[in-house]
């Protein structure tokens, strides 16, 4: 038997997967989920798939090995068991792994992780010793937010929460809740349900109220599935819900809060799945490529094929390190230091983003074989472009994301360090993010010194050239009024500025993880591509006035080409061919 090609491990890989970052119990798990997802095979997990069948041995899965009531149970309510924590790390790494096999399973869980923010952001033990209790007998919950008429739009719902009457009040009722909620996944079977909802005797934000629903009461009406796929994205309807006092979770202006930061929690995944899901998708696509022969040559003896692959394995290197850093910055979040409100959007519109780029790449390589049912790649093309589009579009992280432009570019301020956070601990803070305000007064350390850092690295340089004539920009040239209310300029903004953030915690996780100048200059290669391009695109918007359009035209850079530095990188990515195939 062949041995497996030795590659420079900066893929997820099942069969060397070592996380020893991590601690014992931890590792077992992630071990023990790889291990389950093996055994299915992979074409179990296809067939399901296409049979668009409820994960529901999965779910047996993580309540006999208690998955998620371990990583998604905060240390305050997990009874004595010290494995028992909420942890950005390694669910992070846990949502790498779950994405690798499918979409369907990191989906499970992260409706669960939003059903359970605003259940763990409240001051209701009530209902927090519920969740857990739940969570320790393998349920999942759910996250009742949006409904078919506005959306994710919190400021607007029609389920309604009526006064009880004397009699219900004799039982301890306070509410009657009726209304329809749309697009809340894992509806089918959540045994706890966090529900938005306005009381229909208070006008107003006061009269806002998250209350906790069981799907499994008469009450609770479940319409229909609407998507068909694994995933339980639900319609359902209360009517004349009992709501109590131990079922009421947040009320008034803490209501909206809860929404937006437990939103704020959940976007923050949606870049490991993606991550998962290329990963396995490029495993398939280099051992076809590679061994597939054209014309009497393997198809990577094309030129543009190896740049496509080249391409796509930086990028995916580049989202991988950018989402471990900003890890980093939100496990050391704190009310002095809200950075992670601009690390977080980018998690979940910026990587996500690449993700589809990535795909986009490599199924110009293998062509008709990505749209075989019998592969992974089929999986991955057709559902990668449901997580730019979940937890709010890009056009809405971007423009949130440029609500910290200013201080950012212009205003910096001194921070102490932040080192890689990795340590077994609980990250409070999450349930702790306080008022939803203020995202325009976040200041954060100078973006500068980790480009000069990597200066000599040649197309680290040209973006740094770029990045600061972007400055200039804003100095000089900076949107007006009316531009600032014209969301299709604006979003070009977005996506440059976006662009330097990108760079900066990429080079900051480099620094501490030694990655080295080929994969950073590959990187870099096409951050000068992507700015040039957006550069492009805003000289030619209908408002850009004249300086703009100059400046957009000299901002426009080359990447530096170096021939040799190209092949060192496509050595390596060749080498993983053959690394990684899912049992059958």
């Amino acid at each position: 038997m062949t041995a497996a090609p030795q590659t420079d491990g900066l893929l997820f890989n099942p069969n060397t997967y070592d996380p020893s970052e991590f601690d014992a119990e931890t590792r077992r798990l992630l071990r023990a989920t790889i291990d389950f997802f093996e055994g299915q095979g992979k074409k179990r997990i296809l067939d399901d798939d296409l049979k668009a069948q409820w994960p529901a041995d999965f779910v047996e899965f993580v309540k006999r090995e208690k998955l998620f009531a371990t990583f998604l149970t905060p240390s305050e309510f997990a009874d004595g068991n010290p494995d028992k924590r909420w942890d950005g790390a390694r669910n992070a790494a846990l949502a790498e792994i779950l994405g690798f096999y499918g979409l369907t399973y990191w989906y499970t869980e992260q409706v669960t992780i939003l059903g359970l923010g605003p259940v763990w952001q409240s001051e209701n033990k009530d209902a927090k010793l519920r969740a857990a209790d739940d969570l320790e007998a393998g349920e999942v919950m759910a996250f009742g937010l949006s409904e078919r008429e506005h959306g994710a739009d919190v400021y607007s719902t029609d389920m309604i929460l009526t006064p009880a009457s004397e009699e219900d009040r004799a039982d301890g009722i306070l509410y009657r809740a009726s209304g329809e909620k749309y697009y809340i996944g894992n509806g089918n079977v959540a045994s706890l349900v966090s529900v938005f909802g306005r009381r229909g005797d208070v006008e107003g934000q006061d009269g806002y109220v998250f209350f906790a629903a069981d799907s499994r009461h008469e009450g609770y009406h479940l319409i229909d599935n609407v998507v068909h796929m694994q995933i339980y994205v639900s319609t359902f309807r209360l009517e004349n819900y009992p709501v109590r006092a131990e079922d009421i979770l947040h009320t008034g202006v803490e209501a909206f809060s809860a929404a937006l930061n437990t939103v704020n929690v959940g976007k923050f995944n949606l870049c490991s799945s993606s991550i998962g899901m290329t990963e396995h998708a490029f495993y398939e696509a280099i051992t076809h490529a590679q061994n597939r022969i054209l014309y009497g040559n393997p198809v990577t003896d094309f030129g543009h094929v190896r740049v496509n692959f080249v391409d796509a394995y930086a990028r995916m290197v580049a989202m991988k390190a950018f989402s471990r850093r900003a890890v980093d910055y939100f496990r050391s979040a704190s009310l002095q230091d809200r950075r992670y409100l601009l690390f977080n959007p980018m998690t979940k519109a910026k990587v996500t983003m690449e993700g589809e780029t990535v795909m986009r790449s490599l199924h110009d390589v293998i062509a008709a074989k990505g749209y075989e049912k019998n592969t992974m790649f089929r999986e991955v093309a057709q559902l990668i472009g449901c997580l730019p589009r979940l937890e709010g579009t890009v056009h809405v992280n971007v423009g949130l994301v440029l609500k910290f432009m200013p201080n950012y570019m212009l205003n910096p301020r001194e921070y102490p360090a932040i080192p890689t956070r990795n340590e077994a601990a609980d990250d409070t803070f999450f349930w702790q993010q306080g008022p939803t305000r203020g995202a325009g007064q976040v200041q954060f350390a100078d973006w500068t010194p980790a480009y000069e850092a990597h200066a000599h690295v040649p197309n680290v340089a040209v973006f740094y050239d770029q990045a600061t004539a972007f400055r200039e920009l804003l100095v000089t040239a900076a949107p007006d009024a009316a531009q600032v209310k014209d969301l299709d300029f604006m979003l070009d903004v977005g996506h440059l500025f976006s662009l330097i953030v990108y760079g900066q915690l990429i080079l900051e996780q480099a620094e501490l993880t030694g990655l080295d100048d080929d994969i950073v200059d590959a990187i870099f290669d096409f951050q000068v591509r992507d700015f040039s391009a957006y550069a492009v695109a805003l000289q030619g918007k209908p408002t850009s006035t004249p300086a703009q359009q100059e400046w957009a035209l000299g901002a426009i850079r080359k990447p530096v080409p170096d021939p040799e530095r190209f092949d060192r990188v496509w050595q390596r990515v060749r080498a993983y061919d053959g690394a990684y195939e899912m049992r059958p």
